[in-house]
């Protein structure tokens, strides 16, 4: 028999003045090995309705300011094969998890999320950001010889071992007042992308509904951000041509992974 291996999942979400969307999104989660919530100091209860809902979860303050930092100290804290980024605010679908992680288990090292492939789709983006986002994509495929559908979208998944691909900024480093360090902002899921994309990793797109946000009010601007996503595919090219990125050797880091879990799978059957 195939031997199909279990990989421990660890969810993590990004969170600041959100509780009354984890209110009604922490129950629809799946069964995972942890849930990994980083507070942006919330002044809404957001942490004492996360422990209220699901006092198992595990909470994060972040050191600095930004979504990227926040998503840094998640995968730092974060224990499992397996990390998924996932947004409070009610536009991801708990139920495409698996998705995802059946992606990785066929042999991705990236399972990027992507709404314009058949079965996305998105309830929630504007005519204007679809234009911008289509452009930026067409940019960030020619700087990257990809030819991936969705650019500008935070709902992904990879394996662990990856992060040093990533070398985000370390989460007890310091930043001046007023700035914010490379990496920090929402510029994140496009430099996700890029250092994905310059590593040569390999990246299955998944299916991805996005919904519309449950409670509040999104801090989107289609203008700005688009500007700074265009800024990053800049920055990161360039740090591409400057320096040699870490290849990942897939072959090698897929055999790693199904070595230690049929390891851990063994051991937990004796």
């Amino acid at each position: 028999m195939f031997f199909r291996p279990t990989p421990n999942v660890s969810i993590i979400i990004p969170a600041m003045n959100e509780a009354d969307n984890l209110r009604q999104l922490l129950p629809t989660l799946p069964e995972v090995h942890e849930v990994v919530l980083i507070d942006g100091n919330s002044t809404d209860g957001t942490v004492d309705v996360a422990r209220e809902v699901m006092p198992d979860i595990t909470v994060v303050k972040q050191t600095r300011r930004g979504k990227g930092n926040a998503l840094a100290c998640g995968f730092a804290a974060a224990t499992g094969d397996i990390l998924v980024m996932f947004d409070a605010d009610g536009s991801a679908d708990p139920a495409e998890i698996p998705r995802f992680v059946d992606a990785l288990l066929a042999g991705a090292d990236f399972a990027k999320g992507s709404r314009f492939v058949e079965g996305g789709g998105s309830h929630d983006i504007t005519r204007i950001r679809d234009l911008g986002n289509r452009g930026l994509n067409l940019v960030g495929n020619l700087a990257y010889r990809t030819h991936f559908t969705d650019l500008c979208y935070g709902y992904n998944a990879f394996w662990r071992d990856l992060l040093p691909v990533l070398d985000l900024p370390p989460v007890d480093a310091r930043a001046e007042e007023g700035t914010m360090l490379w990496g920090d902002g929402f510029e994140i899921e496009s430099l996700i992308f890029c250092r994905m994309s310059a590593a040569g990793v390999v990246t299955t797109e998944v299916p991805s509904v996005e919904r519309e946000r449950t409670f509040g009010v999104s801090n989107l601007n289609a203008i700005s951000d688009g500007t700074r996503v265009l800024r990053t595919l800049i920055t990161e090219r360039q740090r591409t041509l400057r320096r040699r990125p870490e290849v990942a050797n897939v072959g090698m880091r897929w055999m790693r992974r199904v070595t230690a879990l049929s390891r851990e799978a063994s051991q937990k059957a004796a």
